[in-house]
C-alpha cells in the first residue's frame, strides 16, 4: 500500500482481491445465517435451504478460482458446527463437492450450461453429497428422499443461478 503523490491511497491488486474475498465470505456466512433463521415451509423436505450462499461460492469459483471457492465453502461449514457435528458434516459435503462441480463446469469453454445449469448441479451435486453422509450416519433407507432432493435441487438451483447472472455484472464492477 502506498500514498501517491496526490495523496491517494493506491491498494495492491492483491490486497484488493483478498478483501473482496473476505468480503464474499462474510456475505456467505450472512446468508447462510439467514437461511437457518428463516422458517421451515411445510412442502419443502426437512432441513432443505435455498442455498443462497451457493451464489457466493459459484461466483467466487468463476472470478476467483477453486481454492478461494473452496475456502468459503470450508469457513461457511465449520461454522455450521455451531449447529452440530452432523451439520457440520452435512455442510461440509455438500458445499466442497458443489463447489468443484460448479468450478469444472465454469472451466468449460463458452459455458454452454449457463449459469441456471451450473447453480442445478451445484445444487444437486450438494444434495447428493449430504444424501451419501446422511445414508454413513443413519439409515441407507434415506435413499427415498432422492426424488424429493431432486425436484429441490432443480428448484433452487435455477434461482441461485438466476439470481447470480442478474447481479453479476454488479459484482464485476468491485473486482
Amino acid at each position: 500500500m502506498k500514498i501517491s503523490n496526490k495523496g491517494v491511497l493506491n491498494i495492491s491488486s492483491t490486497t484488493r482481491r483478498v478483501a473482496f474475498i473476505g468480503v464474499l465470505t462474510a456475505l456467505a456466512l450472512a446468508l447462510s445465517a439467514l437461511e437457518v433463521m428463516l422458517p421451515p415451509v411445510s412442502v419443502l423436505p426437512p432441513g432443505a435451504k435455498l442455498g443462497l450462499s451457493n451464489i457466493v461460492t459459484m461466483y467466487t469459483a468463476g472470478s476467483f478460482g477453486l481454492v478461494p471457492a473452496i475456502v468459503i465453502a470450508v469457513v461457511k461449514g465449520l461454522f455450521s458446527g455451531f449447529r452440530g457435528v452432523t451439520a457440520m458434516m452435512m455442510s461440509l459435503s455438500g458445499g466442497v463437492a458443489s463447489t468443484f462441480v460448479m468450478w469444472a463446469m465454469l472451466k468449460v469453454k463458452k459455458r454452454p450450461f449457463g449459469m441456471v445449469g451450473i447453480g442445478v448441479a451445484g445444487a444437486l451435486t450438494h444434495n447428493a453429497a449430504q444424501l451419501a453422509v446422511a445414508a454413513a450416519i443413519t439409515t441407507p433407507a434415506i435413499v427415498y428422499y432422492v426424488p424429493w432432493l431432486i425436484l429441490f435441487g432443480i428448484l433452487t438451483g435455477t434461482l441461485t443461478g438466476m439470481v447470480l447472472r442478474v447481479i453479476m455484472p454488479l459484482l464485476n464492477k468491485f473486482q
